[in-house]
């Protein structure tokens, strides 16, 4: 069992969440609204801290605004465990195997503070 947890931004399609646990039912994969998970409308920042104090990699589509976010939650002397930018030229199912080969094969800190657009390779 793997030491890596998602959570999914809540403008990320559900679908994701489903086919993952799907293939992998013991991965823990959260969603943005879901119980347990920041509420619908949370805003970036908050959701940063969240993401460090619960030690979850937030999986998320935002590629405009979420660098900023992260540069001033780093300045404030925070962390983060990581976060991944969805790739809109991958398919769905591509977008499944580069994150359950991640969640199969990486350690906890391997990401930690940095903004990773997927395909990792």
């Amino acid at each position: 069992m793997s030491i890596i947890r998602y959570l999914l931004d809540e403008h990320v399609d559900p679908l994701y969440r489903t086919e993952l646990l799907k293939r992998e039912p013991t991965m823990t994969i959260w969603r943005i609204g879901i119980l347990g998970a920041p509420p619908k409308g949370t805003p970036d920042p908050d959701i940063l801290y969240w993401c460090e104090e619960n030690s979850f990699i937030l999986v998320t589509n935002n590629r405009k605004s979420m660098p900023g976010h992260l540069r001033d939650h780093l300045a404030e002397g925070r962390h983060i465990p990581g976060i991944f930018e969805l790739n809109p030229n991958m398919s769905v199912g591509e977008t499944i195997e580069e994150l359950l080969l991640i969640w199969a094969a990486s350690y906890l800190d391997e990401y930690r503070d940095k903004i990773v657009y997927l395909p990792l390779s």
